[in-house]
């Protein structure tokens, strides 16, 4: 398991399993996103058996699957709910965390600087670069 924290509240994760979901309990993380489509992994790995181990050891377990090259604006929403929903740490995970570096700037775009919404993700690697032009749209349509 490899927690790559990009706040205090929130950290993105390559795919775990469910045996790292107590390390993840015992990190202090209460929830658990997975934005991990289920026909991209091997059945033991699929949400139902995740959310079944997340939610035994008391985590939240939110499924909410971003196809690689498709996120939509519903994944954008349903990952900002489950952040503002939080009571304590989100660990987001996906095939290497990208997927919920991208989610999660979206879901920032307006309460953060595009720069730190970038810069942040890459501290581990994830290129976001390219989302800017989204990241600063977004953060325009918030303040209307």
């Amino acid at each position: 398991m490899d927690i790559r924290p990009l706040t205090d509240t929130y950290a993105v994760s390559p795919q775990i399993e469910p045996s790292d979901l107590a390390a993840v309990k015992a990190a202090g993380y209460r929830v658990v996103i997975d934005n991990r489509p289920d026909a991209e992994i091997p059945d033991h790995l699929h949400a139902e058996g995740m959310r079944a181990e997340a939610e035994a050891l008391g985590l939240v377990f939110v499924e909410n699957p971003v196809i690689g090259g498709a996120l939509t604006m519903a994944n954008v929403e349903a990952q900002a709910r489950a952040i503002a929903e939080a009571e304590g740490p989100v660990l987001a995970y996906c095939a290497s965390g990208n997927r919920s570096s991208v989610v999660w700037a979206l879901t920032q775009a307006g309460t953060r600087p595009a720069d730190e919404l970038i810069a942040l993700p890459a501290r581990h690697g994830y290129q976001l670069e390219h989302l800017r032009p989204q990241i600063e749209a977004l953060a325009a349509a918030k303040r209307g």
